[in-house]
Order: C-alpha cells, then sequence, then structure tokens
C-alpha cells in the first residue's frame, strides 16, 4: 500500500477566465511542472468570445464572437498541448459575464473537477483579478469557493452526486510584484481595465507579501511557444517579444504566488516550490 502511494503522480490544477490566461498568466509554472512529470489541468471559464481578433473588434476583420470562440478554444487546446497540460476543461460561461454567472451552479462545476481530477495544488487570479478584470475576480471566488465545496460531504456535486470529496492540500493566488508590472508598463504602457465607468489600474504585490517564487528561466521558450499559438490574440503580445532583457527576465524568469490555502506548511519563508510541505510527506 505504501509503494503504491508513493508512485502517485502530483497533480496541479489551474482554474482561469480566458483562452490564454493558461499560457500569459501561470505558462512558466504549468511548464515547469509539466515537464518534472506533474500531472497538469487547467479549467477555464469562458472561450473568450468577446475578445479582439488581431486587434479587431466590432468590424469587418472580426469573426464574430460564435467564431472566435471556436478560434479561441482551439488556441488554447494547442498552447495546453505545447505547454504539456494534461487535460483541459472549458465550461463555456459567457465572456466579460462570468461575474453575473449562476455562482452555486459555477462553484459545483469546478469542484466537481476537482473531485474528478483530485490535484494536489490549485493555482488562480487574485482577489483583484490582478488588474481589476470582473472575470478574473470571478474565477477567483468561484474556484476559492470550490476548494471548499469539494471538500465537503455536504456540499452536492450535480454531475455525479456520489463523488467522493477532495481536499486541496495547497491553493495559490497568482501575485505579480512591481517588477513584472514594470515589464507590462514597459510593452503596453499601461494596465487599465474599465469597469462601470471606473478605471481599474494594476497595483503590484509588495514583495514581503509575496509567499512563492518559482524559477522558470529553463522553460521560457516552451511558454513562447504556447503564448503564440493563441494567434488571434498575438496583435496585442508582440510587444512582449521585444522587451529589454531585466523586463524578459521579471515576465518569464520567475513566476509569483501567494499561498492562500496550505494544509501543509505555513510560515514567512518564501517557497521556491508550489509542492513544499507535499513532497515526501
Amino acid at each position: 500500500m505504501a509503494a503504491a502511494l508513493a508512485e502517485k503522480p502530483y497533480r496541479l490544477m489551474a482554474v482561469v477566465a480566458h483562452p490564454d490566461d493558461e499560457a500569459l498568466g501561470l505558462g512558466g509554472t504549468l511548464a515547469k511542472y509539466a515537464s518534472e512529470g506533474v500531472e497538469t489541468y487547467v479549467v477555464t471559464a469562458t472561450r473568450g468570445e468577446n475578445g479582439r481578433y488581431r486587434g479587431h473588434r466590432g468590424d469587418e476583420y472580426h469573426p464574430g464572437p460564435q467564431k472566435l470562440a471556436e478560434i479561441r478554444e482551439s488556441e488554447l487546446r494547442a498552447a495546453a498541448s505545447v505547454l504539456g497540460i494534461r487535460e483541459v476543461t472549458v465550461l463555456d460561461y459567457p465572456d466579460l459575464g462570468l461575474d453575473r454567472a449562476n455562482a452555486h451552479e459555477a462553484i459545483a462545476q469546478i469542484a466537481h473537477h476537482l473531485r474528478r481530477t483530485r490535484p494536489d495544488v490549485v493555482l488562480t487570479f487574485p482577489p483583484d483579478g490582478a488588474y481589476g478584470h470582473p472575470d478574473h475576480i470571478a474565477i477567483c471566488q468561484y474556484a476559492t469557493a470550490a476548494v471548499a465545496a469539494a471538500a465537503s460531504p455536504s456540499f452536492p456535486d450535480g454531475a455525479e452526486p456520489n463523488a467522493s470529496p477532495h481536499l486541496v492540500k495547497k491553493l495559490y493566488y497568482l501575485a505579480w510584484p512591481q517588477s513584472t508590472w514594470d515589464a507590462y508598463e514597459e510593452a503596453f504602457n499601461s494596465v487599465v481595465f474599465t469597469v462601470d465607468g471606473v478605471q481599474r489600474r494594476a497595483m503590484a504585490w509588495p514583495d514581503w507579501a509575496v509567499t512563492t517564487a518559482i524559477d522558470t528561466r529553463d522553460v521560457w521558450p516552451t511558454v513562447w511557444r504556447a503564448v503564440s499559438c493563441h494567434e488571434s490574440q498575438i496583435d496585442g503580445y508582440e510587444r512582449l517579444k521585444d522587451l529589454q532583457p531585466q523586463h524578459h527576465e521579471a515576465l518569464w524568469g520567475c513566476q509569483y504566488f501567494y499561498r492562500a490555502l496550505s494544509i501543509v506548511n505555513g510560515g514567512r519563508t518564501r517557497e521556491t516550490d508550489l509542492f513544499e510541505g507535499i513532497r515526501h510527506s
């Protein structure tokens, strides 16, 4: 029995809002752990149908929401293949409308996939959505609640009512420090999202609040290949390619997280491994 448990692979799941979040936001981390034999999974809430197409929105060059959804899902699956993702699940909630979804239903869907795949570690966006994006904020709330729901015997799982509860050992939020935002602003001038007429501006995490830093330098070429799979969005990404070396290092050399929940470790020493406290425990 002990030998069988020792052979069980570690599992990592990213719960994100849109196609391309897996590559731009978490690509380095997903590629690193996949290359080390960790089973990696991605749950994406929307198909990104209300986004731009090669820089166009609402004109004759845009294929329309339905076609763009098909294109972006195909790009997502291609990028996931490059990153070594074992499985991609698309929940098909409306792009730019995730915060208006039925919360109980969304949480139940994510909890179902947590129970089905049984990851040790879950990654998602931070509570502020990184830069105020309502879909990112919503997926943080749903994913966080789903981690609790999946562990509760009293929470129903609509797809499999008898699925056994699953306790995720660690939950992480993306926690981009000032160096990451400096790199994005070098490429895009400013990172702002307007909601209900109010500008939401990106806020960096203070260095002292970052609990975890993952060295992803070795997988940078893989991540860029995955990002490049999102051809419908590449008009915006091309500016990232020609950044100064220090900004490339900030974006692709290390990925930063806040350990929002852990049942296996704690303290203020910065981690360098998402599976700290899990490996050989």
